[in-house]
């Protein structure tokens, strides 16, 4: 296992565990609270995280007959939705029980992984296991959050996978800026974001219309702020620009094109 693998397993398993504990809290009331994923409860976020880990160990998966619920919008989402609703007659604490006991047999199995080796990510591109485990430190850390605003006990936004959540979900952003700008060159944003983790960063569109990673302008087009739990609540999709607290500066059209998609989960 080479350093960037441990660090991502570690980020991986310390929020796993972080889940686990929080686990071990909640209330009989607490497993059915409604999250931010539609159609999911704090239950069925535990069952999703256990149904993914189960997969990747090459678990046979429960037999289940999936309804037609009216959040699942293809076949992705119904394949997730199968273990997760193989669960639901399931109470919380033995779906919590079974996370853990799939954490132990992963980290076994992940202390014999080739690092190299070549996978699908979930972004669906192909890349090395490294970068795989970096999107599952990534998920299970996101579901954390899920579960935590849920039931009103927020922590844990610190914690490493939360630098995966970043490395991974802030990629687009060029990408997204240039879009709401229309491609127009030389306009820009400027993002604060305020945690901890803090980041500061810029975006310019270039002379051939797309984005890219700039020092920040003395005076960009747009300037947006916002906390960190905001910002992951965003780009996860979860909620609107509407339903959260944003400061903007300058082009309100270029900084509500950008709020408006930002979102860039599946």
């Amino acid at each position: 296992m080479n350093e960037q693998m441990r660090a991502d397993t570690a980020a991986y398993e310390q929020t796993i565990r972080s889940t686990l504990a929080l686990a071990g809290t909640l209330r009989d009331d607490d497993w059915d609270r409604p999250t931010e994923c539609p159609g999911w409860t704090v239950k069925d976020q535990v069952s999703h995280l256990v149904g993914v880990e189960r997969d990747l160990l090459g678990d046979p998966s429960p037999p289940v007959e999936l309804p037609d619920f009216e959040h699942l919008r293809n076949d992705f989402a119904r394949y997730i939705e199968a273990a997760v609703h193989a669960r639901r007659p399931v109470p919380g604490p033995r779906v919590a029980a079974e996370l853990a006991d799939a954490l132990e047999r992963r980290l076994a199995q992940l202390a014999g992984e080739d690092p190299d080796r070549v996978v699908m990510c979930p972004d669906g591109r192909e890349g090395p296991y490294t970068r795989f485990m970096k999107f599952r430190a990534m998920d299970c850390w996101t579901h954390e959050q899920d579960i935590r605003r849920a039931v009103g006990r927020p922590g844990n936004l610190d914690a490493p996978a939360a630098r995966c959540f970043w490395e991974l979900l802030s990629r687009p952003l060029p990408r997204i800026v240039a879009r709401a700008a229309k491609g127009a060159p030389g306009r820009s944003a400027a993002f604060t974001i305020s945690g901890p983790p803090d980041f500061e960063v810029a975006v310019t569109v270039g002379d051939d219309g797309r984005g890219a990673w700039s020092d920040a302008p003395a005076s960009p087009s747009a300037r947006i702020a916002m906390d960190w739990e905001t910002y992951v609540r965003l780009t996860a999709g979860r909620c609107g620009a509407d339903d959260v607290a944003v400061r903007t500066e300058g082009d309100g059209d270029l900084a509500g094109g950008i709020l408006a998609t930002m979102g860039v989960t599946p």
